[in-house]
């Protein structure tokens, strides 16, 4: 059973999302939070496997609190606008990817799946659009901790994680099987610290290894 958090200032958007994911066979929402703060601390005493982040709420908005959130769940953030200014942010702040609040209800659903599993919502095209714009105002590229620790190999395949592409795809590109791919990208995670593929994308982008206008 997927345990999720939901943390949105609207009552009745919580109430709508709340009967969607609650009529899922594998899903139950553990608890509601109306701002950041109340989200940290339910988080804490639930221990959710997702948690559904309103990106603007007052008092602690969602980018402080995916930035303070304990260890352990995955957050998707919620925002009116595909190119919210906030939504890089987040993701470089540990968020697995992010949804528009009108989204559809399948969508929704399936991106609960998807980042529950430890994948990161970064197929939709906008999703990389928004990253290289923002990365794109980046003076200078930032030297990620550990990139010294990769590989030539690991390096290539963090490239093309940056670019959005799958694991199917890298093992296409690279010419290497799905496993040894997926093999790659695994250890390249474990030695930059990072918490999923949101992340691996963002540290491409600020390292330089992926300039943006190349997807």
């Amino acid at each position: 059973m997927i345990k999720v958090l939901l943390a949105d200032d609207q009552a009745l958007v919580r109430a709508g999302f709340k009967a969607l994911l609650d009529a899922q066979p594998d899903m139950t929402v553990v608890a509601e939070a109306a701002d950041g703060a109340e989200a940290i601390r339910l988080a804490g005493e639930h221990r959710p496997d997702v948690v559904l982040m309103d990106i603007r709420m007052p008092g602690t908005d969602g980018l402080t609190a995916t930035r303070q959130m304990p260890p352990g769940p995955h957050i998707i953030i919620l925002t009116t606008f595909e190119l919210d200014e906030y939504v890089f942010e987040a993701l470089r702040g540990g968020a697995s990817g992010f949804l528009v609040k009108d989204t559809e209800p399948a969508e929704l659903i399936q991106a609960v799946r998807v980042v529950a599993a430890g994948e990161a919502l970064l197929s939709p095209s906008v999703t990389r659009r928004l990253i290289a714009e923002y990365a794109s105002r980046a003076k200078e590229p930032v030297a990620a901790d550990g990139l010294d620790q990769l590989t030539e190999r690991e390096r290539e395949v963090l490239a093309l994680v940056g670019t959005g592409m799958t694991n199917d795809e890298i093992a296409a590109k690279l010419f290497m099987s799905p496993a040894t791919a997926k093999t790659h990208v695994s250890r390249t995670m474990m030695k930059l610290h990072a918490r999923d593929r949101a992340q691996l994308v963002v540290i491409a982008y600020e390292s330089g290894l992926v300039k943006p206008g190349w997807l």
